[in-house]
């Protein structure tokens, strides 16, 4: 028995799912956890390194891991790859001038192989502000149609500030993820 098939046996029995939230600075990453939590999200700081947040979700436990996004930082998203379950990239719809940016980045991070088996969520953050692109205008800029083929992925508009979105895209996620390691059980 490999330590693959050790490693979902355990999460097979206790339900737990890792996801990891990445994204540029100021895209509304911490936000979302927080709007998701049901906590407080009038005042927030930039992240600088990560927080993390168990989230008991319908019947699972997720881990989110939040980790920051400024430039100085990005380098180190590698040591958060390990047994991630699911990735959710946050997209500042509304910042056109850092869209490059985001795509960059992204495309980094879908070539890491430690990654190669997670469900991909991208949240079209920010959709309350005029002028934000919409979710499929954002698939275009990040070109997700030359994504490999076998990724699972889905992309939903959301606003952090309002909550819209969120449980849409957090129910694609977890049942997408629960399809591939718990066979829906």
């Amino acid at each position: 028995m490999g330590l693959l098939s050790i490693i979902r046996k355990i999460k097979r029995k206790e339900k737990e799912m890792r996801i990891l939230m990445v994204g540029l600075d100021n895209s509304g990453k911490t936000t979302i956890v927080m709007k998701i939590n049901g906590e407080d999200t009038s005042v927030i700081s930039p992240t600088l390194g990560f927080n993390i947040k168990t989230i008991i979700y319908e019947k699972y436990t997720l881990n989110i891991w939040d980790v920051g996004g400024q430039k100085t930082i990005r380098s180190y998203w590698r040591n958060y790859f390990e047994q991630t379950d699911g990735l959710v990239w946050v997209v500042d719809s509304s910042d056109l001038r850092r869209l490059d940016d985001c795509k960059y980045e992204l495309h980094n991070l879908l070539k890491e192989e430690r990654l190669s088996g997670a469900s991909l969520l991208i949240f079209a953050n920010k959709q309350d502000i005029q002028g934000s692109l919409s979710p499929d205008e954002i698939a275009k800029v990040l070109n997700l149609e030359a994504m490999d083929k076998s990724r699972h992925w889905r992309i939903v508009g959301c606003s952090a500030y309002t909550g819209e979105g969120l449980l849409d895209g957090l129910d694609w996620l977890v049942q997408d993820i629960a399809s591939r390691i718990y066979m829906l059980d």
